[in-house]
This record gives C-alpha cells, structure tokens and sequence, in this order.
C-alpha cells in the first residue's frame, strides 16, 4: 500500500486535526481534512488516537477531586504564594 502523502502534508494535517477534533475549523479545511484522513492510515490512526484521549480527559474532568486532594492543593498554592511574598 503506498503512502501518497509527504511526512511535510502530514505534518501539517496533523496540526489541522486537533481544530478538526474541536470543531474549530472552516467547513471546507474540515472537507480537506477528512479527505486527507480516508487517504492516509498514519494520519487516521493519530486521529483515531487524538480522540480516544480527548474522551478519556473529558471524562475524567467530569469526576469530582476528593475533598482531601483539594486541600492538599490549596496548601502547596498558599506555600508558593508565601515563598513568592517572601523572595
């Protein structure tokens, strides 16, 4: 099977796939886009891979942090503001 894009094209769909992903690309770049993904496998597997990730962190962002790991948190914040104060 042969690859009919430069590792340059790619490169620069790759860039174009994280709007895609995010709907924050112009419809004909999208058309573009998608079109380079049915014709490159390395391109769509990267894809495939940018949204899988994208589920997981927005899933996880959902869930609520334990109380305990809030406080943990708010401690170091207040830390670093003091070492900051300080200087």
């Amino acid at each position: 099977m042969s690859h009919e894009h430069d590792t340059e094209d790619c490169a620069d769909f790759l860039e174009r796939i994280v709007y895609l992903i995010d709907n924050e690309l112009p419809e004909g770049d999208c058309t573009v886009v998608r079109a380079h993904l049915d014709g490159c496998n390395p391109c769509l597997e990267k894809y495939d891979l940018q949204v899988t990730v994208k589920q997981l962190v927005a899933r996880s962002c959902g869930e609520e942090a334990p109380a305990g790991l809030l406080d943990k948190v708010r401690l170091q914040i207040r830390e670093v503001q003091v070492r900051i104060a300080e200087g």
